[in-house]
């Protein structure tokens, strides 16, 4: 299957002249970038940088010092129903006694909604489970699971609303190279049909995989990821670092490399 990136320049995410501070401290500076539908991109940047504040502009969770953003046409909040997220530390006790199909349908809340499910809720919840390859752990406890099937866990109460935006905070933490190729497999094949933002300090993962990648360090700057290489990420976090590149031919097949 080709690595191309989807020829549709549809405008998903369009940022404009955005600033935020916290407490007198400026977290980011004059943001202006624009991702189209169905971008697969990886967002790195240093601890502190603002990668996870501007993910939580984009969900509408903080709203800017100055300037504009626009999620599917319209506002963050407005979009939100829309948006798929998965925050960085889920807020669920691993030890907390809730099966995989609860965890899941937690997703189909929303603002002011009493925890009752209709049939349609639990419907789009197995049919969430079995995109992420986790239906025979369907009612097996969140305690009992590996890390990567938590984390499919986390990613399926994303997908349960169906979005057209998937936003992810360090999903390929605390995994195994078996189990990044996994998650790389379902994020490629979620992305046929929606954009995906994926936040990682994992910068093989992100260089390997992603089309293109949005650099945070209080402003941001968005390469190809053919241009992730050393004085880009020696520019970002200060200091020397050895990455290795991969381009993709048509046949998703990893060749090429690039040392700083």
């Amino acid at each position: 299957m080709s690595r191309k990136p989807v020829e549709d320049r549809t405008t998903i995410i369009e940022i404009e002249g955005v600033s935020f501070s916290y407490g007198g401290h400026d977290i980011l500076s004059d943001v202006n970038f624009t991702l189209s539908k169905r971008e697969f991109a990886g967002m790195v940047g240093p601890n502190g940088g603002g990668k996870t504040t501007l993910l939580k502009l984009m969900l509408g969770l903080l709203k800017p010092a100055t300037g504009t953003i626009t999620v599917l046409g319209s506002s963050p909040l407005d979009a939100r129903r829309h948006i798929g997220y998965m925050p960085q530390h889920a807020q669920i006790d691993p030890s907390f006694p809730a099966r995989v199909l609860d965890i899941v349908l937690t997703g189909r809340l929303t603002g002011g909604r009493l925890m009752r499910y209709s049939s349609g809720d639990r419907e789009r919840a197995e049919i969430a489970i079995a995109e992420v390859g986790l239906s025979e752990k369907r009612t097996s406890m969140f305690s009992s699971l590996s890390g990567g099937q938590r984390q499919r866990t986390l990613i399926a109460r994303a997908l349960v609303s169906d979005p057209k935006l998937l936003l992810l905070d360090e999903p390929t933490a605390n995994l195994d190279v078996s189990m990044e190729a996994q998650l790389h497999r379902l994020l490629r094949k979620l992305n046929e049909r929606m954009a995906i933002v994926l936040v990682s300090h994992d910068i093989g993962f992100v260089s390997e995989y992603a089309t293109k990648v949005i650099c945070v360090k209080k402003t941001v700057v968005l390469h190809a990821t053919s241009e992730l290489c050393g004085d880009t990420l020696r520019e970002m976090y200060g200091e020397r670092i050895r990455v290795v590149r991969h381009d993709h031919d048509e046949d998703g097949r990893a060749t090429g490399d690039c040392r700083g």
